[in-house]
């Protein structure tokens, strides 16, 4: 029987859940064994897992779960010693980010598996499960919001509906350009900026093939929505920021690859937060800020944990299949490749 643990997320700003109450009770009938360890910060609260046929375990209990336990979350695990059971989470351990060597040695000494979710594609690579939507739809809202001079800060995690009611009011007109427009992420950023009343300008392969700089630095806001395997031509560089021609004023890196080899706007190398969403790159008379924000989508929790755990959840019933096979093979792949390094 396969037997999920889902864990506390160490974060402080992280409210989501991998998987809803709903979604557990399902899975609880389809015979998979669930302990959801106690989480006061989590959306989702804790009676309702323990009457969907959960068990409740302590915060930070999984450590001492048993060896066939899998460990379910989504942000990084605290930081400690070997890492032994199978984890499910965003590792971000694969293109080089801070910390991933450590990480990926943590597993080969506790003889654990990591099983990234952003690796568990079906068989013509697509992502199985992603916050894409949401992380794109607030990204681009926070852009909106800052330029109007109407974001409150610290951030706090709100509802889409008190979120649009927010974009509709009036403001000033202002351009916009989504980079990656077709995927989940720009589809989710385009849909934003129409609510705010803007019609952005969608770019996605063929423009970025061929980039028009000129014509990217005309607009007010750019939302990076571009999910980069490989080191790319940047889309932004502090030549840029310095052009007389810029009209450019705020970045919203959605993407978040700023400790990557493939960060495509490397004018940016660290992440922003709640307590500060922006970051000054060019102050003066022509300012440009940066958003950088590696867990958007918990600003909207139960809309983007909702749609997150509807698409996880089917397959977590048999961990054996072909998606998570092909997501085991890539961490041996990364592993032996951090071994040599």
């Amino acid at each position: 029987m396969t037997r999920l643990w889902i864990r506390h997320e160490t974060r402080s700003t992280e409210r989501r859940a991998p998987v809803s109450p709903a979604d557990a009770r399902a899975l609880v009938a389809a015979g998979v064994g669930i302990t959801v360890e106690d989480s006061p910060q989590r959306v989702f609260a804790t009676s309702d897992y323990r009457a969907a046929g959960c068990a409740v375990a302590e915060a930070g209990s999984w450590v001492d779960a048993p060896d066939d336990v899998v460990v379910v979350g989504l942000k990084e695990l605290p930081d400690g010693g070997p890492l032994r059971h199978r984890h499910i989470y965003f590792g971000h351990a694969y293109k080089g980010q801070a910390g991933a060597g450590e990480l990926l040695a943590r597993f080969a000494e506790g003889g654990g598996v990591l099983m990234d979710l952003e690796y568990l594609t079906d068989d013509a690579g697509r992502r199985l499960a992603a916050f894409g939507y949401w992380a794109g739809y607030v990204g681009a809202a926070l852009a909106v919001l800052h330029l109007r001079g109407a974001l409150t800060t610290p951030l706090a995690p709100t509802s889409r509906e008190a979120l649009d009611a927010a974009l509709a009011e009036p403001g000033a007109p202002m351009t916009a350009l989504v980079v990656g427009a077709l995927g989940r992420c720009g589809r989710g950023a385009r849909d934003a900026l129409v609510r705010a009343g803007v019609t952005p300008t969608e770019w996605d392969v063929a423009e970025t093939a061929d980039l028009d700089r000129p014509a990217l630095l005309r607009h007010d806001v750019l939302v990076n929505a571009v999910l980069s395997t490989a080191p790319i031509p940047p889309f932004v560089t502090s030549a840029d920021l310095d052009n007389p021609d810029r009209l450019l004023r705020v970045l919203s890196d959605v993407t978040c690859d700023v400790t990557s080899e493939c960060n495509v706007l490397p004018v940016n190398d660290a992440l922003t937060s709640w307590e500060a969403p922006t970051r000054e790159l060019r102050g003066g008379a022509r300012p440009v800020d940066v958003i950088a924000i590696d867990n958007l989508p918990s600003l909207l929790p139960v809309e983007a944990g909702l749609s997150f755990s509807a698409d996880l959840a089917p397959h977590l019933v048999d961990l054996d299949s072909a998606p998570w096979r092909r997501a085991t093979a890539l961490f041996r792949s990364a592993v032996k490749e951090n071994a040599h390094a």
